[in-house]
């Protein structure tokens, strides 16, 4: 990858989104849902979490540097994202870890390490609670545990791009590709009420998580970032520096190694 790509406003993310993955993918059928996932390369296991009405394409530049480093990637399209499908009903974050395990389970992983962006971060900590045995650590990057996390929410040319850039991605992947609306606003609607974690919640995490906060977020409160990693026993904060909610996009080497860094940290190395 080159060291210096830098997509600040998301102009080329926008114009020709991220590298392609490698290929291939399957679906299971879970609870009214078919669930996309892709699983590459060898060693211990990576699952990556995109962000709402993202896809797993959306970490192009993070799959080459988990293969590169020896690991076994595992790409998921959230339930009525990228390629997956839904049936409609509400959507939770407890729903969206379920799938996960399930994807787990149809390829005999047992325990694997996440990297979560945004709403995928929210699931990644959801399956860190309810089944932390399966859990290496979480990689927890821009995203909220309760409602005071949140900026009030102001449009801008970089917001507006990746808007955009998902738009089309949706349009090109999803089985239904006239619902991106209606999803959209379905996942705000849980967006607006979970997750609702309490400090005695984030005090019962028990498995290593990195907080992850770009520098210039435009949705979630610094002073958020750092309360979640002061209340989870044993995580780190870590701010990213002259990046946004979308820095595994405009900066990916600087994404990229604390990624790498996060997954040193806590020995889930090959």
């Amino acid at each position: 990858m080159d060291e210096t790509f830098v997509d600040d406003g998301l102009e080329r993310f926008a114009a020709e989104g991220t590298p392609a993955l490698p290929g291939g993918g399957s679906r299971i059928e879970r609870d009214g849902a078919q669930i996309w996932y892709a699983s590459f390369g060898d060693g211990p296991a990576v699952i990556l979490l995109h962000g709402g009405m993202g896809s797993a394409a959306n970490f192009g530049h993070q799959v080459p540097a988990l293969l590169a480093a020896g690991y076994r990637v595992v790409a998921i399209d959230s339930r009525g994202q990228g390629h997956s499908g839904w049936d409609g009903t509400a959507y939770s974050y407890e729903r969206m870890g379920e799938d996960v395990f399930a994807v787990m389970d149809a390829l005999s992983i047992a325990r694997a390490a996440i990297i979560g962006w945004s709403d995928g971060a929210c699931t990644g900590l959801v399956m860190a609670k309810a089944q932390p045995q399966r859990i290496a650590g979480l990689f927890f990057f821009a995203c909220n545990v309760d409602a005071s996390g949140t900026l009030p929410f102001e449009m801008s040319g970089t917001i507006g791009n990746c808007l955009n850039r998902l738009k089309s991605d949706y349009a090109a992947m999803s089985p239904e590709p006239q619902r991106f609306d209606e999803k959209s606003a379905a996942l705000q609607v849980m967006q607006g009420s979970q997750p609702d974690y309490s400090a005695e919640d984030l005090a019962s995490i028990a498995v290593p998580v990195s907080v992850v906060q770009g520098e210039r977020d435009e949705f979630i409160r610094p002073e958020h970032a750092r309360y979640i990693a002061a209340t989870i026993p044993g995580a780190e904060h870590i701010e990213l520096p002259e990046v946004s909610h979308f820095a595994m996009m405009q900066r990916p080497a600087l994404f990229n190694a604390a990624m790498l860094q996060f997954l040193a940290r806590i020995g889930w190395q090959p």
